[in-house]
C-alpha cells in the first residue's frame, strides 16, 4: 500500500528557481522554535536564515563547535549546540538539553548528510551513510518526540534526493555485512530511507499534531556533500554543471541550484500554511512531487541526474516498507 493519498502537485505558486527568502516571505514563525541539523553550511545554512528572518527561534547542533560558530559569524541569532549525529550519547545529551528547557519545539529540520562515502562503519557497526543520514536523525526526532508534541503543531522536515532511485532499503542487509558495497547504492538507499521514515513518523504523530515530509532539495555545488565522490571536471561539463573555465551553471529547471534556490524547499515544507493538513509526502521543487508507478531502480550516472529523475518511486511511500524501516531502525539504534 502507498501513501499516495496527497501525492500529487497542489500548485504551490513557486518552482525550481524560487529562493528560501521568496518562499518564506509573509511567513510568521515568531514564537516560535527550530533545530536544523548541518545549519551551518549549503543548504541548512540558507534554511536557518530564511527562519531567523520569519523571527524564529533557531538552534543548530554541530559536532564542529568551532567550524559551525566560523560558519555561522555572520549570521546573527543562530544558536550552536554541541551533537554528533553518529554518537549516541551525543544525540541524547543534547535532546535532554532542549527537553530540560521545557521549551515545545516546532520545526525540526533533518538536513545533515553526506554522500558516496568509502565503506564505513560507526561504533555501532552501522554503515555510516545509513547511520548519518537516516539512523542519527531517527533517534535524534524519537528523543525530541515530546517537544514536538507540546508544539501541538509541529512538522518534521527529512532532507533526502533524487538519489532515492538509485536503490530501496535492504532490510535484510542495510549495512552490508553480506552484500558488495557500493557507494551509490548504500545513498541511494539512505535516502530512500529518508522518505519512508517520512511516511511511518507522520502516520505515528499526526493525531498528536506532528507532521512529517521528505523532498529533494536541487543539485548545489557548494555544499560539498560530493567530497568523497569528485565527478571529473569533463563529466561536469558535459552534464552542464559547469562551464569551460569551471564556473557553477546554474540552472533550477534542470536540477542544478544556488543553496538559496535548493534550500526552498525544506523552508516550504516547513513553514507553507498550504501544506496543512498533509503530510508524508516527498516533495521537489517546492510542490509535491509526481508518484512514479513501478520499483525499479536507476543506476547512478551522468545522465540520470536531472529531470528525468523527478518523482518519488512507489517503494519509498510505501506504508509496508515505512513500518519495516521503523522496527529495524529501533533494533539498530538500541
Amino acid at each position: 500500500m502507498n501513501n499516495s493519498s496527497f501525492q500529487h502537485p497542489i500548485h504551490s505558486g513557486f518552482g525550481a528557481a524560487s529562493t528560501a527568502t521568496e518562499v518564506i516571505q509573509g511567513i510568521d514563525l515568531a514564537g516560535k522554535i527550530a533545530i536544523v541539523t548541518g545549519g551551518y553550511s549549503g543548504i541548512g545554512r540558507e534554511t536557518v536564515k530564511a527562519f531567523l528572518s520569519a523571527g524564529a527561534r533557531v538552534i543548530v547542533p554541530a559536532r564542529d563547535l568551532s567550524r559551525a560558530s566560523q560558519a555561522l559569524a555572520n549570521v546573527p541569532g543562530a544558536e550552536i549546540e554541541e551533537m554528533d549525529l553518529l554518537s549516541r550519547d551525543s544525540i541524547d545529551a543534547f535532546a535532554d538539553r532542549f527537553l530540560a528547557s521545557g521549551n515545545p519545539l516546532h520545526l525540526l529540520v533533518n538536513n545533515a548528510g553526506i554522500m558516496a562515502t568509502p565503506l564505513t562503519r560507526d561504533a555501532r557497526g552501522n554503515e555510516l551513510q545509513f547511520a548519518t543520514n537516516h539512523l542519527g536523525h531517527f533517534q535524534l526526532t524519537q528523543r525530541l518526540w515530546p517537544a514536538l508534541v507540546q508544539a501541538r503543531g509541529a512538522r518534521v522536515v527529512s532532507v533526502s534526493s533524487r538519489g532515492h532511485r538509485f536503490a530501496t532499503v535492504d532490510f535484510d542487509d542495510p549495512n552490508f555485512l553480506h552484500r558488495p558495497y557500493d557507494p551509490w547504492l548504500a545513498y541511494g538507499q539512505s535516502k530512500t530511507a529518508n522518505v519512508l521514515f517520512a511516511v511511518e513518523l507522520d502516520a505515528r504523530g499526526k493525531d498528536q499534531g506532528i507532521r512529517a515530509f521528505s523532498l529533494h532539495p536541487g543539485g548545489i555545488l557548494e555544499t560539498g556533500l560530493a567530497k568523497h565522490q569528485p565527478i571529473p571536471r569533463e563529466e561536469l561539463i558535459r552534464m552542464g554543471a559547469i562551464d569551460e573555465q569551471g564556473n557553477a551553471i546554474i540552472n533550477p529547471e534542470g536540477g542544478l541550484k544556488t543553496p538559496a534556490q535548493g534550500a526552498a524547499t525544506q523552508v516550504w515544507c516547513a513553514t507553507s500554511p498550504l501544506l496543512e493538513g498533509m503530510g508524508g509526502v516527498y516533495c521537489d521543487d517546492v510542490e509535491i512531487a509526481e508518484l512514479i508507478p513501478g520499483d525499479e531502480t536507476v543506476a547512478m550516472s551522468v545522465e540520470s541526474v536531472g529531470k528525468s529523475m523527478q518523482g518519488v518511486m512507489s517503494y519509498a511511500v510505501n506504508k509496508a516498507n515505512a513500518e519495516r524501516l521503523w522496527e529495524i531502525s529501533e533494533k539498530l539504534i538500541s
